[in-house]
């Protein structure tokens, strides 16, 4: 996408957070013409967010799992980065003032261990396997700005950093089990809320970090030492409308708690 177009664009998002604008699609003259358009507006919207957010500290991948493909009418995975000063530990606070209308996905999430170069040839889940130093159970705060699900276009969706607002984790574990059979239940105030395996988040949760290795390559990027993948989630979104503490329990891994107020 040409530069000015997409700076302005990104400008246009950032302004729009700013003021808590309801999320929407670009007008034609505005909006992304294709997926890779929309990642060339969210590079520069990321971009003027870190003054305040800090230096990409990893990624998360959207949109892994049927349940949530279906939620969204969106047939495939997404990217969006993950900002250092957006990473917080489990029995972190969040308010629901901060954000536009803050939902709650519950996940599992990898550390990578060592740089995966961009060769052209697709990771399999056994090829990244190996860049992979831990996991941990995680949750991913995501601000859609109350968008309307029935139309959503997956190219604006893209360029608003694919949604991410943060992440929790939990202590990252270097031991696992096999991951595709791991149950994870989330639950509100002790009681259950939903849950998924591993599976469900396409197959195998390393699924999404060599897809995620794959896209960064396609745009002459790579995963790095000790940047931090959110694979996807194993459920359909949360979204809190009062005060409440949120578990997300992987079995054999971890759990991470975060607290809603209002």
């Amino acid at each position: 996408m040409e530069e000015t177009a997409a700076r302005r664009a990104a400008e246009k998002l950032f302004a729009a957070h700013t003021t808590n604008v309801r999320f929407e699609a670009f007008g034609p003259q505005d909006g992304p013409a294709a997926i890779p358009d929309a990642y060339d507006i969210q590079d520069r919207f990321v971009a003027l967010l870190r003054p305040e957010h800090g230096e990409a500290a990893g990624y998360k991948v959207g949109l892994t799992s049927q349940a949530m493909q279906a939620f969204c009418g969106i047939s495939h995975p997404i990217a969006g980065v993950v900002l250092a000063r957006r990473i917080h530990r489990s029995g972190a606070t969040v308010r629901l003032a901060e954000f536009g209308r803050l939902g709650l996905e519950f996940e599992i999430a990898v550390r990578i261990k060592s740089d995966v170069a961009a060769n052209g040839t697709p990771h399999s889940a056994q090829t990244i396997a190996r860049h992979i130093e831990a996991v941990c159970a995680a949750i991913e705060l995501v601000d859609d700005r109350s968008a309307d699900y029935s139309n959503l276009d997956v190219r604006a969706l893209v360029a608003d950093n694919s949604w991410n607002a943060g992440i929790v984790v939990s202590d990252f574990a270097t031991v696992w089990p096999d991951l595709a059979v791991a149950r994870g239940r989330a639950s509100r105030d002790g009681a259950p809320v939903g849950e998924g395996f591993g599976r469900d988040i396409l197959g195998h949760p390393f699924n999404s970090v060599a897809w995620l290795a794959h896209q960064l390559g396609s745009r002459g990027e790579r995963l790095k030492a000790g940047q931090v993948v959110m694979t996807g989630s194993v459920m359909k979104t949360i979204f809190p409308s009062e005060a409440a503490s949120y578990r997300f329990e992987l079995e054999g891994v971890g759990a991470v708690e975060v607290r809603v107020d209002v």
